[in-house]
C-alpha cells in the first residue's frame, strides 16, 4: 500500500473541482457572479475628456434631451448622473469562460463599494468569447451611435485576439479536466499498487494535466491582461473601465499548483520504487 497516493488523490480532486468551477463559473445569474474573469464597468460613460459639450461635442446626448428635460451640459457635467441608465446599457458586464452577465449597480454606481445586481446572462457556450463592441452597440437606442460614445476602434482589434485566445483557452479548460479526473483514478488506483511502473503512469497523467491547466490558466490570464489594459487606455477619455478577476486567477493558478504537487509527488514515487518488504538481514525461504 502506498499512503503517498492519497495526497495525489487529493490534488486531483482538488484540481478537478477548481477546473470545473473556472469553467462554469456565471452559468447562472446566480453561481459565482464574483468568479469572472473580468468586470467591464460602462456605468461611467459619458463622464469623459471626449464629452466636453462646451466644445460643441452634444452627440451623445442630442437624441435624448428632448425626453429627459436636462441640458446636455448639466447631464455630463453631473457626476451623479447615470448616463449608461440613460442610455438603456446595464452598468457592467461580468465576463465569464463561456458566458458573460450584465446588471446594475447597488445602490447606484457612485455609492462606495456598491453591490452588484445581476439581472441576465447570455447563453453558456463553449465557443464564447467576449464582444463588448457588439454587446454595447445593440443595448444602444435608436439615434445614438458607437461613434457618439467614442467607443475606441482599439477594443475592437483587440476582440479578434481575444477570440482566438478563448477558444484556446476553453480547449485546455477540457483537456485538462479530463485529466484531472482521470488522475484521480490513476491516484486512487496507486494507494494498492508499489511499482515503479503504477508510480510512473500516475506521474505521466498528472505532469501533463499540470501542463494542460497551467496553458489554461496562462491563456485566461492573458485575457484578462489584454483586455483590461485595452478598455482602461480610455478611461479618462470616456469614463469606461475594466478589473481582473481576483477570485478567477485565484482558483485557475490553485488548480494548476496542486496539480504540479501531485506530479512532484508521484515522481518521488518513481524514484523510490516498490518498497522492500523485507527486513534487513531477513534470510528468505526457499
Amino acid at each position: 500500500m502506498r499512503l503517498s497516493s492519497l495526497l495525489t488523490l487529493a490534488c486531483a480532486i482538488a484540481a478537478f473541482v477548481l477546473s470545473i468551477l473556472c469553467l462554469l463559473a456565471g452559468d447562472k445569474r446566480t453561481f459565482l457572479q464574483d468568479t469572472e474573469i473580468l468586470t467591464l464597468n460602462i456605468s461611467r460613460l459619458g463622464h469623459g475628456s471626449l464629452f466636453d459639450t462646451s466644445s460643441g461635442d452634444s452627440g451623445l446626448l442630442s437624441g435624448l434631451s428632448s425626453t429627459i428635460q436636462e441640458g446636455i451640459n448639466d447631464i455630463i457635467g453631473d457626476a451623479a448622473t447615470d448616463i449608461a441608465s440613460l442610455l438603456g446599457l446595464p452598468d457592467f458586464f461580468n465576463v465569464h469562460v463561456t458566458d458573460y452577465c450584465q446588471g446594475v449597480y447597488s445602490p447606484n454606481s457612485t455609492a462606495p463599494n456598491p453591490g452588484q445586481n445581476v439581472t441576465e446572462c447570455s447563453k453558456s457556450t463553449l465557443g464564447f468569447h467576449f464582444e463588448p463592441t457588439k454587446i454595447v452597440q445593440d443595448h444602444l437606442p435608436a439615434g445614438i451611435t458607437l461613434d457618439d460614445i467614442h467607443w475606441p476602434s482599439d477594443i475592437t482589434d483587440a476582440e479578434n485576439t481575444i477570440k482566438i485566445v478563448s477558444r484556446v483557452m476553453v480547449i485546455f479548460y477540457i483537456i485538462g479536466i479530463v485529466l484531472s479526473g482521470i488522475a484521480m483514478f490513476t491516484a486512487a488506483a496507486g494507494i494498492f499498487t508499489n511499482g515503479r511502473l503504477s508510480a510512473f503512469f500516475n506521474w505521466l497523467v498528472d505532469v501533463v494535466a499540470f501542463i494542460t491547466l497551467g496553458v489554461a490558466s496562462a491563456v485566461a490570464t492573458a485575457v484578462m491582461v489584454i483586455a483590461t489594459n485595452r478598455i482602461n487606455k480610455y478611461t479618462d477619455e470616456i469614463g469606461i473601465a475594466s478589473s481582473k478577476g481576483g477570485k478567477f486567477l485565484g482558483m485557475t493558478w490553485a488548480a494548476t499548483a496542486v496539480m504540479l504537487l501531485a506530479s512532484f509527488v508521484s515522481v518521488v514515487q518513481c524514484c523510490v520504487g516498490r518498497r522492500n518488504t523485507r527486513r534487513y538481514g531477513e534470510k528468505g525461504g526457499y
